[in-house]
């Protein structure tokens, strides 16, 4: 296990075998907890780009949503706040915590904010896509197996039928 610190984030990789190498990776949450990827091996994600101030910050209700509707078929949605586009996420992990919690009920785990160029998974997440994030609430779809096998550009949302199409094949029956 290495242990390092990615402007001001606390990122873990393990060595666990049956963790698809995407998801080796450790976060902390909004409320300072370290969380490892590896736990979420075997579900379908929805990665999200996240941000309080957007234009898009309504698809956490979406987002949520969707959670809901699929999670006891193995869907997860992992929300990650960035503050890269528009300054438009500018709060601490305690202010975004109350905001998603107060604002959209959001359940979902929702990870401590990040900066896009120092994020691991992202970066594995454009290059597995070849699609970077252009703006907040962009989506990757990651099957069960850790593969990134959709990315959604921030305009998709939450219930747009092709984003759910998309996540009730790889949920399968």
């Amino acid at each position: 296990m290495r242990l390092f610190l990615i402007s001001g984030l606390l990122v873990m990789s393990t060595a666990a075998g049956a963790c698809p190498p995407v998801l080796d990776h450790t976060f902390e949450t909004l409320g300072n907890k370290p969380r490892s990827l590896c736990e979420y091996a075997g579900k379908v994600l929805l990665v999200v780009n996240t941000a309080s101030q957007c234009g898009f910050t309504p698809q956490y209700e979406g987002l949520e949503a969707l959670y809901r509707k699929y999670r006891a078929r193995g869907l997860v949605v992992l929300g990650f706040p960035m503050n890269d586009f528009g300054g438009q996420e500018p709060g601490s992990n305690r202010e975004i915590a109350d905001f998603c919690v107060n604002q959209y009920a959001i359940d979902f785990p929702m990870f401590a904010k990040t900066e896009l160029k120092a994020n691991p998974l992202f970066g594995e997440l454009s290059r597995a896509t070849g699609q970077a994030p252009r703006w907040n609430f962009h989506k990757y779809l990651v099957d069960r197996n850790g593969r990134a096998v959709h990315a959604f550009p921030s305009s998709v949302a939450p219930e747009d039928p092709k984003l759910v199409g998309a996540i009730e094949k790889l949920l399968g029956p």
